[in-house]
C-alpha cells in the first residue's frame, strides 16, 4: 500500500476533527473554514519528463529493465517531497516544482551502484527516497532534473545473529515489517518513532532517528553496529565489532548524512529479545519545571523507564498528549503536567523498575494517574501525523518542531521558542497555540518538541516561514542543537553550517567531492551546493 500522496499514511485511518474542536479552532485561533474544493490526483497533469531517452535507457538497464523505472504521473507525484506541512500544502495546492524525472527501484547493492553511476554520466542527480516521511525538506533536492531511487525492493532481513543479538536488514525494509520479521526469531528492534508505520530503516539510519521508547533501547544510531554505503566513486563497509579503536568510527560519518554521501544498502542492527512485559502508565505534575526536574532525576540516576515524556501545561490541557483524545477534557482535571512512563521487559525487572521509579517520581511531587492515560498513549501513539492532516482539512495551520539542549539550558531553551513562534505568528494577524513535550531523555540533556497550531492566513508557507526561521535563530541563541531527530534536510541547512562551524563544514564538503564528485547524491540537502 502507498502512503497518501497529499497527506500521512493509510488512507483508511484519516479521519475528520470532531465539531467541538474545529469549534475551538474557530474560537480560539480564528480559523477559518477551507473553501476551495480539493484537488484530487485525476485533477492533475504532469508535463511528460524531460529526462533524455539515452538517460532513461541507461537507468532501466542499470535495474534490471524498464519495468522498474516509472515516469507515470502518478509515481512522480507520489514521490514528490516529504511530509511537513509547507510539503503537503504546496502539493494540496497543485505545486509540483519539485517533482522528479523519474522513479527507479533498484534491486540490489550492486544496482544501486549502477544507477548512480548513470546519474553522474547523465546529468541527473539523485535522492533516495524510502517511506517518503521527512519533514525537514530531505526529499526536494536543489537539481531541477532528478531521480528518486525508491528503496522499497531492498527490503529483506539478510541475517539473524541470535547469539551476537545481531541483524542485517535492507535499507527499504518498513519497520512494522521489520519488527514482524524480527519477531519471528523473539527478537525487536525496539525503535518505535511517530513515523514508524512507514518509515524505513535506511532513513532511520540516514536521519539518526530516535524511538518513543529510546529511554529504554536508545536512538536509533546507537542501535547500528554497521553499514554498507553506495556511492558514485565505489563502496564504503563499516562495522567489523561493536567497538573498535582502528581510527575513527565511519559508521558516524554516515549516518546522519541523510543521502548526501552516499545511498545506505544495509544496516547491521543490535536486537533485543521480546519483552515478556509491557505497562505504561500517566503521572501528573504541578508545573512542566517540576515534572522536567523529575524527569531529570531519573535519566541520571535512575531507574530508567523505556519510555519516559512529559507534556507542558498547554499540550496537557488541549490533550495531545493523547492524540485519539484530543480535545476531550478541558476542565480543571486536565491541569497541570502529564508525564508518560512505560516499562518494558522481563515480568520480574519491569515490576521491580516500575516500583523503583513510581517512588522517585512521587518524592518529586508526581500524583499517579493509573494505566488509563499510559494506555490511552499508548494506543493514540502514531496518531498525531493524521491529526495534522485533520487540522489542515478545516483551515488549520499544524506543524512540528523539535531540538535538545544539556539540562541546565532546557528552561531557556524553552522559553526562547515559545516566545519567538509566539511573538512571529502573533505580529503576521495569526496568534498561535504553542504546546511541547520531553520526548527524549538522557543523562546530560533532553529533547524538545514543540507542535504549533494558528489560523492559515492567506499564504500559510509563507505565514509560517518567518516563525520557522525565528525559532531556528531561538535555538542557536539558546544553545540548542538545530536538529534532535528530525535531521537537517534543506530546512535546517543553513542553520546547520552555523551550528558545525566553517572548518567542520569545510571537512564534510571534502567528503562530499570524494565520494560524489559529480554531485549526484541530493544535492543541496544537508550541505549547500558550492
Amino acid at each position: 500500500m502507498d502512503m497518501l500522496w497529499n497527506g500521512w499514511g493509510d488512507p483508511a485511518k484519516a479521519a475528520p476533527l470532531p465539531d467541538s474542536v474545529t469549534g475551538l479552532l474557530r474560537d480560539l485561533l480564528g480559523v477559518k473554514p477551507r473553501t476551495a474544493p480539493a484537488l484530487t490526483l485525476e485533477d492533475i497533469d504532469l508535463p511528460a519528463p524531460t529526462a533524455a531517452r539515452a538517460a532513461l535507457k541507461a537507468l532501466a538497464e542499470a535495474v534490471g529493465g524498464a519495468d522498474h523505472v516509472r515516469t507515470d504521473s502518478e509515481s512522480r507525484i507520489r514521490h514528490t517531497r516529504g511530509k511537513s506541512t509547507p510539503d503537503l500544502l504546496r502539493v494540496r495546492a497543485g505545486d509540483f516544482s519539485d517533482v522528479p524525472q523519474a522513479v527507479v527501484l533498484p534491486g540490489s547493492h550492486d544496482e544501486v551502484l549502477a544507477v548512480l553511476r548513470a546519474c553522474a554520466a547523465h546529468g541527473l542527480a539523485a535522492v533516495p527516497f524510502g517511506g517518503g516521511t521527512s519533514v525537514v525538506g530531505g526529499l526536494a533536492p536543489q537539481r531541477s532534473a532528478f531521480i528518486a531511487l525508491d528503496l522499497r525492493r531492498m527490503n529483506g532481513l539478510l541475517d539473524l545473529d541470535p547469539v551476537s543479538r545481531t541483524a542485517v536488514l535492507q535499507p527499504g525494509l518498513r519497520a512494522p515489517e521489520a519488527e514482524a520479521l524480527l519477531a519471528e526469531q523473539g527478537f525487536t528492534l525496539g525503535h518505535f518513532p511517530q513515523s514508524f508505520e512507514w518509515a524505513t530503516i535506511g532513513g532511520f539510519a540516514a536521519a539518526r532517528s530516535s524511538g518513543q521508547a529510546s529511554a529504554g533501547y536508545g536512538r536509533f544510531d546507537e542501535m547500528v553496529l554497521g553499514l554498507t554505503l553506495a556511492t558514485p566513486e565505489g563502496t564504503i563497509e563499516t562495522g567489523r565489532a561493536p567497538r573498535s579503536a582502528a581510527g575513527p568510527d565511519l559508521r558516524q560519518l554516515v549516518l546522519g548524512s541523510e543521502g548526501a554521501f552516499g545511498v545506505i544498502t544495509s544496516v547491521t542492527v543490535r536486537i533485543r529479545p521480546l519483552p515478556q512485559a509491557r505497562i505504561y502508565e500517566g503521572w501528573r505534575f504541578a508545573s512542566f519545571e517540576e515534572g522536567a526536574a523529575a524527569l531529570r532525576r531519573l535519566a541520571q540516576d535512575g531507574p530508567r523507564p523505556t519510555v519516559l515524556r512529559l507534556s507542558d501545561e498547554t499540550e496537557t490541557l488541549i490533550g495531545l498528549a493523547q492524540p485519539d483524545a484530543i480535545g476531550g477534557d478541558l476542565s480543571q482535571s486536565a491541569a497541570g503536567c502529564l508525564a508518560i512512563t512505560g516499562y518494558e521487559g522481563t515480568a520480574e525487572d519491569t515490576a521491580r523498575r516500575r516500583e523503583q521509579a513510581a517512588a522517585v517520581l512521587t518524592a518529586c511531587g508526581g500524583t499517579l494517574l493509573g494505566a488509563e492515560p499510559g494506555e490511552r498513549w499508548a494506543h493514540g501513539r502514531f496518531s498525531a501525523p493524521y491529526l495534522r492532516d485533520a487540522l489542515l482539512d478545516v483551515g488549520a495551520f499544524a506543524e512540528t518542531l523539535e531540538t535538545a539542549a544539556f539540562w541546565s539550558r532546557i528552561p531557556d531553551l524553552y522559553a526562547a521558542v515559545r516566545t519567538a513562534l509566539t511573538e512571529t505568528l502573533t505580529e503576521a494577524g495569526t496568534p498561535p497555540l504553542v504546546m511541547c513535550h520531553i520526548s527524549h531523555v538522557y543523562e546530560n540533556g533532553a529533547s524538545l518538541y514543540f507542535t504549533v497550531v494558528s489560523a492559515q492566513g492567506e499564504d500559510p508557507v509563507a505565514h509560517w516561514t518567518p516563525a520557522k526561521h525565528a525559532a531556528n535563530e531561538a535555538v542557536l541563541a539558546a544553545g540548542g542543537t538545530i536538529s534532535h531527530h528530525h535531521g537537517v534536510g534543506t530546512d535546517h541547512r543553513d542553520w546547520y553550517v552555523r551550528e558545525a562551524g566553517p572548518l567542520g563544514i569545510s571537512a564534510l564538503r571534502a567528503v562530499k567531492r570524494r565520494l560524489d564528485p559529480e554531485g549526484v547524491l541530493n544535492p543541496g540537502v544537508l550541505l549547500p551546493i558550492d
